[in-house]
């Protein structure tokens, strides 16, 4: 028989379950504040459940809790990335970061991606399987129980593509900002895509308050085939165009990820194309110098390059920063992240 997965519930569909179960209504609130507010990792640890309840709920319910494996921590900046295993033994990335507005945390939605992108390393070895909701949440769980420090800001820019596993996202966001939960603000919720157009616009009439962050990485059609196989099937001015929608239904300004790629798409011309092509919309630009992979040749510009970019968008009425890249020492860093030690396979 397989087991319900009971920490991707929310609380209605909880309490419908107990009541199937002969239970009270109110049961409910009371397993759903344990598992979403004391980050409980077992039915036991339940004091104010009945143990003929405990029992019942362990013959058909499984508690999703996933194993840390490793957690390395940065001698740099005190970033920690964590390897979890999953029930079946696959095997996924989560990273934590403290900044001055709070934790934030950066999760995985897959095990590895489909999506090629040439410059990550979550794709290198392909999609295996989308995460549930639950395996979703526990990476921020599990984080926050080993830190013992509240999480304020998700990043789902892990391993994986968010948007390709679509209802499980929304079902994650719901239950992560749900006042009776950890109640992280939405607004404090980024989910990044690299251009899946019809999810994109989906996403725009959910009425959530996230932000939204595309991986662009290119300012025209052929560089960007170049570095991303989506492209092939959405093109660079629908994925845009999907974008200024996604703020038309929402309000909520863009961020757009532009990893630089030394010879690749750190030219002047580049930063005029990209500015043309993002002028009207309300938005962000986060400049990402390339992060070493060791399948790749991809090089970071010089720092000068780096910073001529930046200066000629904001030349051209642009917001842009340059991101500090967090747990670089670590392989903690944008793109950096994969199923490493994956069973069967080496570091």
């Amino acid at each position: 028989m397989t087991k319900s997965d009971i920490k991707s519930w929310n609380q209605k569909e909880l309490e419908e379950f107990l009541v199937s179960l002969g239970e009270k209504p109110f049961r409910a609130r009371q397993i759903y504040s344990w598992l979403h507010q004391r980050l409980a990792v077992s039915f036991q640890e339940m004091t104010d459940i009945s143990k003929a309840l405990k029992e019942k709920l362990a013959s058909c319910c499984k508690l999703t809790g996933l194993c840390q494996v490793r957690r390395q921590i940065s001698a740099v900046d005190g970033t920690r990335k964590y390897l979890f295993e999953l029930d079946d033994g696959n095997r996924v990335e989560s990273v934590w970061m403290r900044y001055q507005h709070g934790n934030s945390v950066c999760i995985s939605s897959q095990v590895g991606c489909r999506m090629g992108c040439r410059f990550c390393a979550s794709t290198i070895d392909g999609l295996v399987r989308n995460l549930t909701p639950a395996e979703m949440l526990d990476q921020v769980y599990r984080i926050t129980a080993d830190t013992g420090e509240r999480v304020s800001h998700v990043v789902v820019m892990g391993m994986g593509e968010p948007l390709d596993n679509y209802e499980n996202l929304l079902k994650f966001v719901k239950l992560l900002t749900d006042e009776r939960g950890l109640h992280i603000s939405q607004r404090n919720v980024t989910v990044s895509t690299c251009g899946l157009v019809p999810k994109i616009r989906a996403l725009a009439e959910e009425e959530l308050a996230i932000t939204l962050a595309l991986s662009l990485h290119a300012s025209s059609q052929e560089k960007r085939l170049a570095l991303m196989p989506v492209a092939n099937k959405y093109e660079i001015h629908q994925v845009v165009d999907a974008c200024r929608y996604y703020f038309e239904k929402t309000g909520r300004r863009i961020t757009f990820e532009y990893a630089l790629v030394g010879g690749v798409n750190d030219g002047e011309e580049d930063a005029r194309e990209l500015a043309a092509l993002i002028s009207d919309l309300n938005c962000h630009v986060n400049l990402i110098p390339v992060n070493p992979v060791l399948e790749r040749d991809f090089v970071q510009p010089d720092p000068a390059r780096i910073q001529n970019f930046k200066n000629k968008l904001e030349k051209y009425g642009i917001n842009v920063t340059i991101r500090r890249e967090m747990g670089r020492d670590i392989d903690g860093a944008c793109g950096q992240l994969r199923r490493r030690y994956a069973p069967g396979g080496g570091e």
